[in-house]
């Protein structure tokens, strides 16, 4: 990583860890105290910092809580640091929800020059077909989620045919595209937005629905909680947005997110090396495990989630 643009070192760079795709360095110079995320390699398509850089210095000015955006390329991405508390993996407070909807809905109305490349954006990319073939070398090489992945490729396969087909409504949004728990920061009870590195263009109510779900549901699927889903779209009308007609498009980015992230997990446990950037092949193995135990349950209570979650 090339940082000398950063100021002369103070301390060592240390290594913070816990990112499920990148690696996150805490950097302390005679400029301040730095954020430097190096960006995973084996990524399908290249990042895109000139956008987003972009879109952050606009979001930033415009007084969305979010660590202040330094620089960007294609490798390392820098911010100032942000000290906060973790937000655990449990539904939110609903005032919390609340302003996670206004400032979903103050990041809708900034006007940001943004290059329309949809070639170059993965979640429009057809989705993966060749679950049986890494079921089979998941078995071959016993991975500990093998026999999982056998009994869930056929459901995998109709959730991509779901994806691939499902209707998009509404207008689409330029938006962060990954607000999730663990993208977050709690500083004084009021969130902080981070990781924007995937943030580009996304139809509103798969927007809405991927956020409100990940607020709204514990790790795993066992705790779901209306209430503080409804407590983010009651923040986004709060804030100026309307929202889209109920339908099963507001959980299609949700499923298509996680089951591509599944399918990349998957793919780096069959490789079985440490790749040099990226998750450690534990985590890999990790959240490869969750995924193909908990989408097929997931699609499953598909129409109930639009039923309990989306009825007004």
């Amino acid at each position: 990583m090339n940082l000398s643009h950063l100021g002369t070192p103070v301390a060592p760079m240390a290594r913070v860890h816990g990112g499920y795709s990148n690696r996150m360095w805490r950097l302390e110079t005679d400029q301040g105290v730095l954020a430097v995320k190096e960006l995973r390699l084996d990524r399908e398509v290249p990042y895109r910092p000139d956008d987003i850089l972009r879109l952050e210095r606009a979001a930033f000015a415009a007084g969305i809580p979010m660590p202040e955006p330094i620089s960007a390329d294609g490798e390392v991405l820098v911010h100032r640091w942000v000290d906060g508390a973790k937000v655990p993996e449990e539904p939110v407070r609903e005032a919390f929800g609340r302003e996670i909807g206004e400032i979903l809905a103050r990041l809708h109305s900034l006007d940001v020059e943004w290059s329309r490349a949809a070639a170059d954006d993965p979640m429009q990319e057809p989705m993966p077909t060749d679950w049986p073939e890494l079921a089979v070398r998941a078995g071959a090489s016993q991975q500990p989620w093998a026999d999982e992945l056998v009994a869930a490729v056929d459901v995998l396969l109709e959730i991509g045919a779901f994806v691939d087909g499902c209707e998009r409504r509404g207008r689409v949004v330029l938006t962060h595209r990954d607000i999730t728990p663990w993208n977050l920061l709690s500083a004084d009870g009021r969130p902080i937005v981070l990781d924007w590195e995937i943030a580009g263009e996304a139809d509103l109510a798969s927007e809405l629905g991927s956020t409100a779900f990940n607020l709204c549901k514990g790790r795993g699927l066992d705790v779901i909680e209306p209430p503080s889903f409804r407590s983010v779209l009651d923040g986004y009308v709060a804030g100026g947005g309307t929202l889209p007609e109920p339908g099963p498009d507001w959980f299609v980015d949700f499923i298509s997110g996680w089951t591509r992230f599944t399918h990349w997990n998957v793919v780096r446990c069959l490789a079985g090396i440490e790749a040099p950037t990226g998750p450690e092949l534990a985590l890999s193995r990790e959240s490869a495990g969750n995924g193909v135990r908990e989408l097929p349950e997931l699609f499953a209570r598909l129409p109930e989630l639009v039923d309990r979650l989306l009825a007004r």
